[in-house]
């Protein structure tokens, strides 16, 4: 007979056999490949790191994880630089279409400036804000 346990915290033996599993069973129906990562970078004369876009892109989708510009050089264009580096790169591996998350506080009107749309939301999360999920058609110009 089966046993359930709950392990704080969690095993990366149990996290590889459930993930495992469902990839196992998902192999039916889709193509389970893992997802395609890449970073686009934004270094200062130092080189040090100011900015960046972590991706990763999966079933012809690119999802934008982060989106980050340093204090100093925020206003200065470089997020849409980031952004639209990203979506580029994302159109050499195959992705027509992107989509992402974004909080209350942060950068929702700045992605709606560069044509992505909102998809859905959820409120309170986390408590006092909420979460908004926006997508982008990447065969379109914009």
């Amino acid at each position: 007979m089966p046993t359930l346990t709950v392990e704080v915290p969690a095993s990366g033996a149990s996290s590889d056999a459930v993930t495992n599993g469902l990839r196992t069973w998902n192999s039916q129906f889709i193509d389970t490949t893992p997802a395609a990562r890449f970073n686009v970078v934004l270094r200062d004369e130092h080189d040090e790191i100011v900015g960046g876009c972590l991706c990763e892109t999966r079933w012809n989708w690119l999802y934008v994880d982060v989106l980050w510009v340093g204090d100093a050089y925020r206003g200065e264009g470089f997020g849409t630089e980031l952004l639209a580096a990203a979506e580029a790169e994302a159109r050499k591996h195959g992705c027509t279409r992107a989509y992402l998350d974004t909080l209350s506080f942060q950068a929702r009107p700045f992605y709606e400036s560069l044509g992505w749309t909102l998809f859905g939301t959820q409120e309170g999360f986390p408590p006092g804000q909420t979460r908004f999920f926006l997508q982008k058609d990447l065969t379109l110009t914009s």
